[in-house]
């Protein structure tokens, strides 16, 4: 019989899960979380302040909770909650997104195009609730657009680039056949995306450019620290994605310091594969050599392909038997790709209906290099985010807010991770890909740096692209959506590399502690066995596992 104390915990999962899908219910649909497909955000200040209150009255209950008192489950399930309530009552508390403005993962054109697609779909239920989202697009992005007024009424601004950049992807988008829009998926979507989606978005952009635009920060001005209460803000940030405690000094100067690091492994691996250990001369020829790019975008899908199956064929040598669903490589919409990311991954529905997909950029396939996308297919599919995530859905005795959900630092860490373990899986088909490796390591080694550079001690956007590109062989192209994406979203580029060391030095502590008892694939299976957790919670499921370990081999 359960205690009162476990019925309690469980209780306050319940409503936190419940509270957060009502809030989100678009990212409720990309985890495939079911009842909330129907529904749009309320983007507003009054809004995040009655969240806010809901978050805080769980904590405090949550707070009341001695977590001896429950058992092991529970205690896991204390310690998750925990933080990440902690975590989101800091960032509503902040209120940076009220500011992030662009074209980049945060813009509006991207969360629309890339996100409602992703509904069920197929059936009268779901073609109808389908339906009455896209009705309500247009009240949300009137909201939206009063949360931007209501920022720049405190002195909270974008940066001007961001309102800009935003501008002409909005444009494009308007511009775009209705024919090829993909959020006309369903009978009847056609007459709603020209009668109330793109109008309101013709009103959004009008309220960018009128209001925000004359008002925007420029580029030298590009950091949160330039805002008021921005400071404060970015901490709760970086707290909040992260999942510990450091700061962004003791970030910044540990990115100075592994950036160092893989510039001595750029030059010798550098040495082997194009004859020369100068550092500098390496990520130069990689950047600039016409050989290493892409003809086509065609080129691109069959390479992140060919590695995803290839990583699905070695998965059993290494990890436990998950039983997840399929993923698949899809091209991410023209709407989008233009300012966005190389790639980034969709959940599976819940109910298996929907695959995984890997959703890569092939726009300027000329400009795109050919050794960095096997490391990114490893990140994104096998065995990085599809894994991860397609694992976590399938386990029992779970609460769904682990199952169905996502805690930064623990899902952009393993995915991070995942593309060195790739290497010790010996997937990487040359020493010019595991080249992309280090390069990627390295890519997200300066965002340590810029990510806190810019938003906690002042650098201009310039200097953050400048030393992205004295240090990674990333194409100018994808330095500057990247900068552009890290001053929109303060604190969530640092979560990769602090999750990815995490992970590594747990697994480290681990193999130390049970020796020649030490089993790579009951590592991994504590990573992802357990769904989205707190890198705190992490560690204290592992040092249990080393425990248990422990007394097995004694008993």
């Amino acid at each position: 019989m359960e205690s009162t104390e476990s019925t309690r915990v469980t209780a306050l999962g319940e409503a936190y899960f419940r509270a957060r899908n009502e809030a989100d219910p678009f990212g409720a649909t990309v985890f495939g979380v079911a009842g909330y497909d129907d529904q749009v955000p309320d983007p507003s200040r009054a809004a995040d302040d009655r969240l806010r209150a809901t978050f805080e009255g769980l904590a405090a209950e949550l707070a009341a909770i001695d977590p001896a008192t429950l058992g092991d489950g529970d205690r896991v399930d204390h310690s998750v909650l925990s933080g990440t309530l902690a975590g989101e009552i800091g960032q509503l508390a902040s209120g940076l997104s009220e500011i992030a403005v662009s074209a980049s993962i945060a813009g509006v054109v991207p969360l629309l195009v890339g996100t409602l697609p992703a509904a069920p779909l197929g059936t009268p239920e779901a073609d109808a609730a389908y339906l009455r989202r896209l009705g309500g697009l247009g009240e949300y992005l009137d909201r939206r657009g009063q949360r931007h007024l209501d920022a720049l009424a405190d002195g909270r601004t974008p940066t001007a680039l961001g309102v800009t950049q935003a501008v002409a992807q909005i444009d494009a988008y308007l511009r775009s056949d209705l024919k090829s829009d993909p959020m006309v998926a369903v009978s009847g979507a056609e007459e709603l995306v020209t009668t109330v989606v793109r109008p309101a978005l013709r009103r959004y952009r009008g309220l960018l450019a009128a209001h925000l635009l004359p008002a925007g920060r420029g580029e030298d001005e590009a950091g949160v620290c330039h805002v008021p209460a921005g400071d404060a803000g970015y901490l709760a940030e970086v707290r909040a994605h992260t999942t510990t405690d450091l700061g962004p000094e003791e970030i910044h100067t540990m990115g100075v310091r592994l950036v160092a690091q893989l510039r001595e492994e750029f030059a010798e691996l550098g040495g082997r594969v194009l004859g020369t250990t100068d550092t500098d001369e390496v990520l130069q020829r990689l950047r600039n050599d016409p050989a290493l790019r892409f003809a086509t975008g065609e080129e691109i899908v069959e390479a992140v392909t060919t590695a995803l199956r290839r990583a699905e064929a070695s998965v059993p040598d290494w990890f436990r038997d998950y039983d997840t669903a399929p993923c698949e490589v899809r091209v991410m919409d023209a709407a989008e790709a233009e300012n966005s990311v190389l790639g980034y991954y969709q959940p599976p529905s819940a109910d298996g209906r929907r695959a995984g997909a890997h959703v890569i950029n092939t726009s300027h396939p000329t400009a795109r290099t050919r050794f960095e996308y096997e490391a990114l297919a490893f990140h994104e599919s096998v065995p990085g985010h599809h894994l991860q995530i397609a694992a976590a859905q399938r386990l029992t005795g779970v609460p769904d807010y682990r199952r169905l959900g996502y805690v930064t630092a623990h899902g952009e860490g393993w995915g991070l991770y995942a593309e060195r373990l790739a290497d010790r899986m010996g997937l990487y088909t040359s020493e010019e890909s595991r080249l992309g490796m280090v390069s990627f390591d390295a890519w997200r080694a300066c965002r340590l740096v810029v990510d806190t550079g810019i938003h906690a001690f002042g650098w201009s956007r310039q200097r953050a692209i400048d030393y992205m590109l004295d240090n990674t062989a990333l194409s100018t192209r994808n330095v500057t959506n990247e900068v552009d994406r890290y001053i929109a979203c303060p604190g969530q580029a640092l979560a990769y590399m602090v999750g990815k060391v995490r992970i590594e030095q747990l697994r480290d502590r681990m193999a130390a502690a049970l020796g020649p008892g030490f089993d790579l694939k009951a590592y991994h299976d504590v990573v992802l066995g357990n769904g989205a957790v707190p890198l705190t919670t992490l560690a204290a499921l592992v040092d249990r596992a080393v425990s248990d370990a422990t007394s097995s081999t004694a008993g």
